[in-house]
């Protein structure tokens, strides 16, 4: 018998000071097959005194007596862990993940270094030039909903964005059904997405625009944001993306609009949603006339999803909600690790706790 099934899964976290990594602690403590055997901090925290993680977040005094280490591949790979999870900046992420894979580990990255197959939309969108593009080929796109299939045998697992999951659980069915307009030159007209994230979403670091007397609701990244190839290119149609900063600290909001093709009507929408997701436990749809709050979703690993259509201008409205910290991060990746290794994909998910 193999040992995964029998044994717990041994797991390495690196980026555990970031609010995804300490969120990947609080849902792995509670997973009935994961055991934590090793914490590494990011590249901008490896230096400086060693701390516990309970000196980093005390919500964790109790709970978890580990260290936060430097995050250095043979120190990680010296703990034989079958799944690390790299909650690191880009190139942080593209440095560890070669190495940790030739260890035999399943690596999840929660950053965008091996999102995409093309090694030339690093340089433009993410400012750094790709090492490792033969890793882009392999690595799998960790959405459950659209690539669960892929993800038994992934190796490397490309965790999608938070800004992105909002987006493309709604538009990639209407796309793959071709319920999107055209106009007169062919093209699908481009989804309009208004996004408004959580303070979170910006990371842990000290920055004036976050803090409790600066933040406001204000866009950012118009017309240049990093995850709009993203969405473009999982989603299957090109758009217009706003990010927008809110002022509280977890979750987005994303409301979308559809130009719909001739033919689509609200109930063809709502019959296409339902088959699409009436067996994904992680995709909630509203009833008609009701549409999602970020409290709706808060600590959980729920993608909810309401819209309405108006019918004689054929215009689509869908809000969609998440939390950014969970589906959007780290509750994203333990369901893609849950896939990948055979498991209930609601395990450390569906328990409904939440430790702030």
């Amino acid at each position: 018998m193999n040992r995964l099934e029998t044994s717990p899964l041994r797991i390495a976290i690196v980026g555990a000071g970031g609010y995804s990594g300490a969120e990947l602690v609080n849902i792995l403590l509670r997973h009935p097959r994961a055991e934590i055997v090793g914490l590494f901090g990011s590249s901008k925290r490896d230096e400086g005194p060693q701390q516990l993680l309970e000196d980093i977040f005390p919500r964790f005094r109790g709970r978890l007596k580990l260290p936060v280490t430097a995050a250095e591949p043979g120190a990680i790979a010296a703990l034989k862990p079958d799944a690390v999870f790299l909650a690191t900046p880009h190139e942080a992420s593209e440095a560890l993940a070669s190495p940790l894979l030739k260890t035999g580990a399943c690596v999840l990255d929660l950053s965008a270094a091996f999102r995409f197959r093309d090694a030339g939309v690093y340089p433009l969108h993410y400012g750094f030039a790709h090492t490792h593009p033969d890793l882009l080929a392999t690595a799998v796109y960790g959405l459950p909903e659209l690539f669960r299939s892929q993800l038994p045998s992934a190796k490397l697992i490309a965790v999608p964005g938070c800004y992105p999951t909002s987006a493309i659980l709604p538009l990639a069915p209407l796309v793959r059904e071709g319920a999107i307009a055209k106009d007169s030159h062919g093209r699908l007209r481009r989804p309009i997405i208004d996004a408004t994230s959580g303070v979170s979403g910006a990371g842990r670091s000290a920055k004036v625009g976050s803090l409790f007397c600066e933040v406001s609701l204000q866009p950012y990244g118009v017309l240049k944001h990093r995850h709009q190839p993203e969405i473009d290119t999982y989603a299957g149609v090109e758009t217009v993306f706003t990010p927008h900063l809110g002022s509280f600290d977890r979750g987005i909001l994303s409301t979308i609009h559809v130009e719909l093709a001739s033919d689509w009507t609200a109930e063809k929408v709502r019959t296409l949603y339902e088959k699409t997701y009436a067996h994904e436990r992680f995709v909630r749809l509203c009833a008609p006339g009701i549409f999602p709050a970020i409290a709706d979703v808060c600590g959980s690993n729920y993608c909810d999803f309401g819209w309405a259509l108006d019918e004689k201008h054929g215009h689509l409205i869908i809000a969609s909600a998440i939390d950014n910290l969970v589906k959007g991060a780290a509750g994203q990746a333990v369901q893609a690790m849950n896939a990948r290794f055979g498991l209930d994909e609601g395990w450390g998910l569906l328990d409904g706790s939440f430790v702030r």
